[in-house]
């Protein structure tokens, strides 16, 4: 269950990459602030109808999946109590496997009511982090086709995500869930300026929570090669062993991708973009992979596998390639598109959103 529920709960798109492996390091924060005047802790109390005696219940860290706490359903009742240091989500997972409650839980005292058919329905009640997050999420309901995988390009949609994301951290930036509210935000714009002046919104406190450092990574990733910069030249050996360069594509508009025979997602990924260079190759597009792989054999039959019949290079160093050194990569796939300037138009552009823009560009 590692890293399987707030990850996949909030964050989709990160499921779509495949991520370098790094040591985890505790944040330096020492923030001690809490949503709730209950110093002594919290106590959930649940009443979930269905199941029956002995039922396993766990409580899990929404992060990392882990679990905290156990206990089992005695006449459909169940009961967790304990400390947070500062709201965080946690899940509620029976049978150890879902659909499961989400939680954000503060040191307050929680009545969860429902029934097994449909734990994840519950009514939550009593935690005021809990609410402010479904205040956040009904605002959000209409537009949820947004934060998962491939999701369209709808101006319009993004542009009121946008809005209502703005206007709760303005308006609640000690809220913990504030910190979501700017992710989601970051998930519809691509200007990284403004994430950045959104994230400065919060309060002290809340910028030590785990959602705030993620966001504060992604400022940082989204400004190392940033919209409207040149890309800095490279040359690697394509599959015959010729060196090929990025300023040899000057004048094209080129879709630079980060990939690897290895990588899942990347391969699902791959089929969008052969039907986008089949559609554009013919208007001064074209596609230079950058493979992550270690082994030629693999990386030439993925090419092959998948009809990848543009020009691709590697230095088949895994995650040590060159390449992706230069520009910081640490998740795959990812990708770039640049102007016949050498410009960075674009970032990471996937699903329907890769064909809105290049349909933009090259009408």
């Amino acid at each position: 269950m590692k890293r399987i529920f707030l990850i996949a709960a909030l964050f989709p798109l990160i499921t779509m990459a495949q991520q370098k492996t790094k040591p985890v390091t505790k944040s330096k924060g020492t923030a001690q602030a809490v949503a709730s005047k209950n110093a002594d802790g919290f106590k959930i109390d649940g009443e979930i109808k269905g199941f029956p005696d002995g039922t396993l219940v766990a409580l899990l860290n929404g992060q990392t999946g882990a679990s905290e706490s156990e206990t089992t359903i005695k006449q459909n009742k169940f009961s967790f109590a304990g400390k947070v240091q500062t709201p965080e989500f946690k899940i509620i997972l029976f049978n150890k496997k879902p659909p499961y409650i989400t939680l954000f839980l503060d040191n307050s005292k929680v009545k969860i009511t429902g029934e097994n058919t449909a734990p994840e329905r519950s009514t939550v009640t009593g935690s005021v982090s809990h609410k402010e997050f479904e205040t956040l999420n009904n605002q959000l309901a209409p537009y949820q086709n947004l934060f998962g995988q491939n999701p369209p390009a709808d101006p319009a949609a993004s542009a009121a995500v946008q809005k209502i994301a703005e206007d709760f951290v303005k308006t609640n930036p000690g809220s913990y869930i504030a910190p979501l509210a700017a992710i989601r935000y970051s998930q519809v714009s691509d200007n990284i300026d403004n994430t950045e002046r959104i994230y400065n919104m919060l309060s002290p406190e809340v910028k030590q929570s785990n959602m705030s450092n993620y966001l504060a990574q992604q400022i940082t990733e989204g400004k190392r090669n940033a919209i409207g910069s040149v890309l800095p030249d490279f040359s690697q050996n394509d599959t015959t062993g010729k060196p090929v360069s990025l300023s040899s594509l000057r004048g094209k508009y080129v879709l630079i991708d980060f990939w690897a025979s290895w990588c899942r997602p990347c391969r699902q990924e791959n089929p969008n973009v052969v039907a986008n260079y089949q559609k554009f190759k013919d208007k001064n597009f074209t596609v230079l992979g950058v493979s992550l792989d270690k082994s030629k054999p693999a990386w030439v039959e993925a090419i092959n596998m998948d009809g990848l019949t543009w020009p691709h290079v590697s230095d088949l160093q895994g995650w040590s390639n060159s390449v992706a050194q230069q520009f910081q990569i640490q998740s795959i796939p990812q990708n770039f598109l640049i102007g016949p300037d050498g410009k960075i138009i674009a970032k990471n552009l996937r699903g329907p959103a890769l064909e809105y823009k290049l349909d933009q560009l090259l009408k």
